[in-house]
């Protein structure tokens, strides 16, 4: 006698909202404070009077975050700007955390 067992599956998928990473320029002594509001408006998209203020924030308080993104994009981001700094000589510090 063959008996045919069936079982059913019950698969749960839950979809999570990836986490996002702040883009973090540190200050420094070199780096000219109009070559940073021109990266914030280049790379991250800012305005000019947005731009400023997180310059300002830079400047005063030691960093200032340029942009939250999924990692992928942020990681993409601080290497881009990175490479730009580089390329003119100045030691602009940017890293990315976790929010």
């Amino acid at each position: 006698m063959s008996e045919d067992i069936q079982v059913e599956e019950k698969t749960v998928t839950s979809l999570q909202i990836p986490r996002l990473w702040k883009v973090v320029l540190l200050n420094d002594d070199k780096t000219p404070m109009e070559f940073v509001i021109d990266l914030l408006t280049s790379i991250f998209k800012h305005n000019e009077e947005t731009a400023k203020e997180i310059t300002l924030e830079i400047h005063n308080t030691g960093s200032g975050v340029a942009g939250t993104y999924p990692h992928e994009i942020a990681e993409q981001k601080g290497i881009e700007a990175t490479a730009i700094a580089r390329a003119h000589t100045f030691p602009l510090q940017i890293h990315i955390e976790q929010e």
